[in-house]
């Protein structure tokens, strides 16, 4: 898997964040098991609440065209420190990642740290379908 990729692509589509409020502007992209690639942006809204994350804004674009797993998803932001999704992040992406799925979290560096669905999120909420 070409990390460099998802990560250009994600430092590349950070430039679309739409962040007047915190002006700390996130790109992801991912790569899912059909080879697809899908990128996204942190969406802020006055009501904070409304605001989505560059992850889920990737992942609800790839499932919308009928996406359901998950290869890898890089993440990169205007930060010094490792961009690390958060909570609801966390939990969304373990509904759609693939078994060797990798998150590439990044800095404004170049740097970048590879990490488990299992590292990321330990104990995910699991619904039991009867």
């Amino acid at each position: 898997m070409d990390y460099e990729k998802l990560i250009s692509l994600a430092n590349e589509v950070k430039k679309n964040a739409y962040a007047p409020y915190s002006n700390f502007h996130v790109g992801a992209a991912l790569i899912t098991d059909s080879g697809k690639v899908y990128t996204g942006t942190n969406v802020e809204n006055a009501s904070y609440g409304a605001t989505i994350c560059a992850e889920r804004t990737a992942i609800v674009k790839a499932v919308s065209e009928g996406e359901r797993k998950i290869k890898a998803l890089a993440i990169s932001g205007d930060s010094d420190d490792y961009i690390y999704p958060c909570g609801i992040c966390r939990q969304i992406i373990s509904e759609f990642a693939d078994e060797d799925f990798v998150v590439i979290c990044c800095n404004k560096k170049g740097e970048y740290k590879v990490l488990s669905i299992n590292e990321i999120l330990p104990h995910p909420f699991v619904f039991e379908k009867n």
